[in-house]
């Protein structure tokens, strides 16, 4: 069927599987630019009607409220203090669920369509407790346990839903279990959107009246666009741009301006001054908490939602790859309720003791988290679209990502969840363009130098982006590097025994603020840590997403050596 069927790619997939790693890297990046992810019409279908059931099951839940939930007579209630209240915490549950961020093919998830659920509630899934030792919430395997404190959170949160009103005592048991689930597996803390959804939530349990929450909950919208455009003023966010363009459906007519976002196309990829330009977008992102943030009610105010509506209907009419769809309606409707109907209430009017909490939430964490991107998620730094996150790369030798089937999981390995719907050429095809989303970005243009220090022939091997190794293994995945890096190597390692040789990963982490450089390892499952270094992104900044030639030159240099 059409609506289901990629875009052909401008090469035989198959010769091109057969062509040596730095052709093939330059074939499918060129591809990428002017075609994206070419993903079927019919993706866009699916993701358009889980919006529905998101904002279906919304409806609902404002149900068990009397005078809610009738949607005929929505400008009656929708702004209402408990509407807000019930989708923050519906918002928490369809995430914890694994239905919103991470979900669907532009995730690499096929077969099943979604994880979340299907792993959380199956003992012996592989999981990343934060304490690995810790005493029934350590291990690396799901316990029943641990299956019963995330039935826990999805039972509280059913509860609170399911309440005509919604009092801090509903959810003050979410407010304490989601972190206790998220201390046995740290993927369930980042799966719920904690930075958002569970911090609003425990802002809710601290107070006694909206009168109190609302500032609170106010201060973490702010926080959440005034760091999201913090992280972009970097040199990573235009080649953001340019794989974002390439990639949205609404451009997929316009190949035109596919291209002109890239310096020269096809030879040079890097972005042009359109893209470059595009980065003035980042003040958008600064200017809306402080327009909201100042205005108390009247034309300022309507200009702040204005620009806060602009903001989240380009980001989600782009349909990044993280399909972060849903977080970004509810951005929207959040900031029609607490800076529309409550504009006049201001964000310093929390009881102390929220202040206190959302200080170390909304300044301490995501400071830390920029400072030191290696100890804390992306999401909670909230660093956004920014293009600077941590990554990874595991390269199976031969067959021997066969022994990931020791694992207890639900989604089979990539290829053979697209085998089950296209013929060998369109699945290695739509294989492919992963790499070239890896590469595209300016921190993928490490790959090329760390590459021939991981392994002697990368045609000997399968390359999968940690991106998808996570999404199969733990059953979420949305951009957060740290999920695929050495805890999940060592977890995955102890179940299924690889030789050494068989599995080598190469992890990269952010470009921490105010430094020059991305930190990089190279493991082997078997051995541990080979070596590691920095790179400069200066050095990046200079280079194609494709191998150049003589970089294979790094292979010789001192371990632990910067490149540049």
């Amino acid at each position: 069927m059409r609506l289901l069927s990629p875009v052909p790619t401008p090469y035989d997939p198959l010769e091109w599987a057969a062509k040596p790693f730095p052709e093939k890297a330059r074939l499918v990046c060129q591809a990428w630019a002017v075609q994206g992810y070419g993903s079927p019409v019919g993706v866009y279908g699916v993701y358009a009607f889980k919006v529905l059931l998101y904002i279906g099951g919304w409806l609902l839940f404002c149900a068990f409220t009397p005078g809610m939930g009738n949607p005929t007579q929505l400008s009656h209630w929708w702004l209402q203090p408990t509407a807000f209240q019930k989708a923050i915490v519906w918002s928490l549950l369809f995430e914890f669920l694994g239905l919103g961020c991470g979900s669907g093919p532009l995730t690499g998830r096929y077969v099943p369509p979604v994880g979340g659920f299907l792993y959380f509630l199956r003992p012996g899934t592989t999981k990343l407790p934060v304490f690995p030792k810790l005493p029934l919430l350590g291990g690396i395997r799901r316990s029943p346990l641990d299956v019963l404190i995330y039935a826990s959170v999805i039972g509280l949160a059913l509860r609170a839903l399911t309440a005509a009103s919604i009092d801090s005592t509903m959810l003050i048991p979410v407010a304490l279990v989601l972190p206790l689930a998220g201390i046995a597996d740290k993927t369930l803390f980042l799966v719920a959107r904690a930075e958002h959804y569970w911090t609003t939530v425990a802002v809710f349990a601290l107070a006694s009246s909206p009168a109190q929450w609302i500032p609170g909950a106010k201060a973490v919208m702010l926080a959440l666009w005034f760091w999201a455009g913090t992280s972009k003023l970097n040199h990573h966010f235009p080649n953001v741009i340019c794989v974002m363009t390439s990639n949205g459906p609404l451009t997929a007519r316009l190949p035109w301006l596919r291209k002109v976002m890239y310096r020269h196309y096809p030879d040079d990829l890097a972005p042009s001054r359109l893209a470059v330009i595009a980065h003035a977008g980042t003040m958008l992102e600064f200017a809306v908490p402080i327009v909201l943030l100042v205005a108390h009610g009247g034309a300022l105010t309507a200009a702040g939602i204005g620009l806060m509506v602009f903001l989240h209907v380009f980001i989600t009419a782009q349909v990044p790859l993280g399909v972060p769809i849903e977080w970004n309606v509810m951005m929207v409707y959040g900031g029609f309720v607490l800076f529309w109907k409550y504009a006049a209430t201001t964000v310093f009017a929390m009881p102390p003791l929220m202040g206190v909490f959302l200080a170390v939430m909304l300044v301490a964490v995501p400071l830390a988290g920029n400072l030191f991107p290696g100890r804390v998620s992306f999401l909670l730094s909230m660093r956004y679209y920014a293009g600077n996150w941590g990554y990874s790369v595991w390269l199976f030798r031969g067959e021997s990502y066969r022994k990931l089937d020791r694992l207890t999981k639900a989604a089979p390995w990539i290829h053979d969840q697209l085998r089950s719907m296209y013929d060998e050429a369109t699945t290695v095809a739509v294989v492919g363009k992963v790499v070239a989303f890896r590469l595209m970005h300016l921190h993928g243009r490490a790959l090329p130098l760390l590459l021939p220090r991981a392994v002697e022939r990368v045609e000997d091997y399968e390359w999968v982006d940690g991106e998808v190794v996570a999404g199969m293994v733990l059953g979420w995945n949305f951009g957060d590097g740290h999920l695929h890096h050495h805890q999940l190597l060592d977890a995955v390692q102890r179940q299924c025994g690889f030789e050494e040789g068989e599995l080598r990963c190469i992890f990269v982490e952010s470009q921490p603020l105010g430094r020059s450089t991305l930190h990089w390892r190279i493991a082997d499952a078997a051995r541990g840590v080979l070596e590691s270094g920095d790179v400069e992104v200066a050095e990046l900044r200079r280079r194609p997403p494709w191998p150049e030639a003589g970089s294979e030159a790094v292979r010789d240099a001192p371990a632990g050596a910067t490149l540049a």
